[in-house]
């Protein structure tokens, strides 16, 4: 199977706890990805704009806003925004009927994150 591999997008990286925000942001670099990071939702919602973005990646559990609260004003910005949602709690991710348009449970693979961009975004 050829792993497809999508480079150089615009991604917005919201993840509360440091360690897994920046070794996510350290695999999207390996693609050559600029990314912006952001510490809770809050953060990345004042950060986001519509049409700056070709990528949203978001944690599910999070202060202050979570991911599913998120991607729901997100998507009311942007209807058309890929949003990836990332979690260790998928059942409760699955339960919340975000309207991400992916869920990655974590612990993932580089490869399952690479899979996931190339489903959400078109090179």
């Amino acid at each position: 199977m050829v792993e497809q591999k999508v480079t150089k997008k615009r991604v917005l990286l919201a993840e509360d706890e440091n360690q897994v925000r920046e070794a996510i942001r350290l695999l999207l670099t390996v693609d050559e990805h600029r990314v912006t990071v952001a510490r809770d939702g809050k953060e990345a919602l004042s950060i986001y704009k519509p049409g700056e973005f070709d990528l949203v990646i978001t944690d599910f559990l999070m202060p202050r806003m979570q991911g599913d609260e998120l991607t729901t004003e997100i998507k009311k910005l942007a209807p058309n925004q890929p949003v990836l949602m990332i979690s260790a709690y998928t059942r409760e991710a699955n339960l919340t009927n975000t309207p991400a348009d992916a869920l990655l449970s974590k612990p993932f693979s580089f490869a399952d994150l690479r899979a996931a961009i190339a489903r959400l975004v078109v090179n």
